[in-house]
């Protein structure tokens, strides 16, 4: 069918077909692909309107995402980097293992994990430079973020293994699906995918006092800090309280006398 034959009935079809049966975020982006295509159709001649303009999103409700404790992923790590005694296994079984270390260190996303190379750390800046390689970031943004003392150390263990070159990849493995999910069933933990230890990161980060612009610019997000917000706010909350019970003016009475006079209190 050409373009300028499809009809709001067709988009109705659309809606109450394939509408039905995906995810509303999936939803949302395949709309603003149709109604994108159709005002460029516009834009050219080719039709008169948008017959997706009047479709409305679903709502989006956001869950917490899963996310491994630290002992969890110190186990986790661990299980994946034994072999289990097939040929080559012990490689493999170390590749795997770093890339889950360098998402969950890095804050990176998958793609921009793998392109990562040893001329993309500054160790005299203290930093290295995330460029997503030759399809770029999400956003198309290189950034560079300040290391931290796991990822300095994790780089340090890499270098100290074997000759790397600047031109190198830090990681040479594409995917770690395999030995995580087999790693997860061994250790009974819920099902894990390479973007859960970007979200380690993010939680590492918040928890350890991190302010939420500042984590947001570490992941590459662009909106100040909001889409963290929406997702985290619930750390933010717990990091509220434990900063709550810290802040002392210099009045406060102790809390057994408080209870003392609350006793005694007819």
């Amino acid at each position: 069918m050409t373009v300028r034959h499809v009809t709001r009935r067709h988009c109705q079809a659309w809606l109450h077909d394939r509408g039905a049966r995906i995810a509303a975020q999936t939803f949302a982006h395949e709309l603003d692909t149709m109604r994108g295509a159709f005002d460029y159709a516009v834009k050219i001649g080719l039709r008169l309107d948008n017959p997706a303009a009047d479709i409305q999103r679903k709502p989006i409700r956001s869950k917490r995402p899963t996310v491994p404790t630290r002992e969890q992923f110190r186990r986790l790590v661990a299980t994946i980097r034994e072999s289990d005694g097939r040929e080559d296994s012990q490689a493999k079984a170390k590749e795997g293992a770093d890339l889950v270390e360098l998402l969950a260190y890095s804050g990176c996303r998958l793609d921009e994990a793998r392109n990562l190379k040893w001329r993309d750390v500054d160790g005299e800046r203290d930093v290295f430079t995330i460029t997503g390689g030759e399809r770029g970031t999400k956003n198309h943004e290189p950034r560079t973020v300040p290391l931290n003392a796991a990822l300095r150390q994790f780089f340090a263990r890499l270098r100290a293994e074997g000759n790397a070159q600047p031109g190198d990849f830090i990681v040479r493995i594409k995917s770690a699906r395999k030995c995580i999910d087999t790693a997860t069933r061994r250790l009974g933990l819920p099902h894990l995918t390479h973007h859960a230890f970007r979200h380690f990161f993010a939680t590492t980060a918040i928890e350890s006092g991190g302010d939420i612009p500042t984590v947001a610019k570490m992941l590459g997000h662009k909106d100040g800090g909001a889409l963290l917000m929406k997702t985290y706010g619930h750390l933010r909350q717990e990091h509220a309280y434990a900063v709550a019970k810290r802040i002392n003016f210099g009045t406060e009475q102790p809390a057994n006398v408080l209870r003392l006079k609350a006793e005694a209190a007819p």
